[in-house]
């Protein structure tokens, strides 16, 4: 299965989860590594897109694409297994339980959890701790340009 990430191309060569793990996320606390991706190129478009301010499209990202062994297990957190307001702002504590449990059980390699931003749209969140995470590669980096129309103001 390929999954998608877009980032800064500053940050790609990063492939450990320090980013989410320095200020925390929707799915992890701050201290908690993690590695953020989606189930295709237009979820990453709208996840990312969101975080921006109009008026200018963010500039030098590029795009991961990423192959996830068939053969590795994958947890989910059902959409609604979440309670109200999951998809709130800031994150709500429960969230970040959720992903932190899942990154120091170190059960599973991949989380799959619904997208805060696309209805019926899923993430997968990668954790960089189990012993199965090298097997996860990126097979792809490509330059990414957002569509203008996105930001406009």
């Amino acid at each position: 299965m390929n999954i998608y990430r877009l980032i800064k191309a500053q940050y790609s060569p990063d492939w450990s989860g320090k980013g989410a793990e320095s200020i925390g996320r929707r799915w992890n606390s701050k201290g908690i590594p993690m590695i953020y991706t989606s189930e295709s190129r237009a979820l990453c478009t709208a996840e990312v897109a969101v975080h921006m301010p109009l008026g200018s499209p963010p500039s030098e990202y590029v795009l991961l694409t990423i192959s996830i062994p068939e053969d590795l297990t994958i947890t989910e957190i059902d959409v609604n297994d979440l309670p109200p307001g999951w998809k709130k702002f800031p994150y709500i504590e429960l969230n970040q339980h959720l992903g932190d449990e899942f990154i120091l059980q170190i059960e599973y390699p991949v989380m799959k959890v619904p997208s805060a931003v696309i209805p019926g749209d899923h993430n997968f969140l990668l954790n960089p701790r189990h012993p199965d995470f090298g097997k996860i590669e990126i097979i792809k980096k490509e330059p990414y340009e957002f569509d203008e129309r996105f930001f406009k103001r």
